[in-house]
């Protein structure tokens, strides 16, 4: 999503199902552009905890433009969690990545599952 300081939502950029393309306006000097990606965590069959990292690469301004870490839980009776961040689009076109690196484990089994996945971000 993309918009402005007043809402960072007002416009849809992309999805990830289905995959569709992800493009943002890139901000100028006299015109920000504010960026809100939202990631969902999904139960696996039980109170699920997602740790890992994540690295947004086409906000600015922001500590998530670094590699952050990232501790989520999925309680037992809630199928679905989100996360959201808000920052300023950077200024510099091209493709830029939001990386996730993340293992969900399954607390009463203590199965674990990789979940990896590169977004492509277009900003022009």
């Amino acid at each position: 999503m993309y918009g402005d300081r007043d809402n960072p939502d007002r416009e849809f950029s992309c999805q990830s199902t289905p995959r569709t393309e992800c493009v943002v306006p890139l901000s100028q000097t006299d015109a920000q552009v504010f960026s809100d990606i939202h990631f969902y965590y999904h139960g696996a069959g039980g109170e699920t905890r997602y740790e890992g990292t994540k690295t947004i690469g086409y906000l600015t301004g922001s500590r998530e433009t670094q590699t952050s870490p990232t501790s989520i839980v999925v309680k037992n009776d809630e199928s679905i969690t989100n996360e959201s961040v808000t920052g300023i689009v950077t200024s510099t076109p091209g493709t830029h990545a939001v990386t996730v690196s993340l293992t969900a484990t399954v607390k009463e089994t203590g199965k674990t599952q990789p979940v990896n996945e590169t977004i492509r971000v277009l900003v022009k």
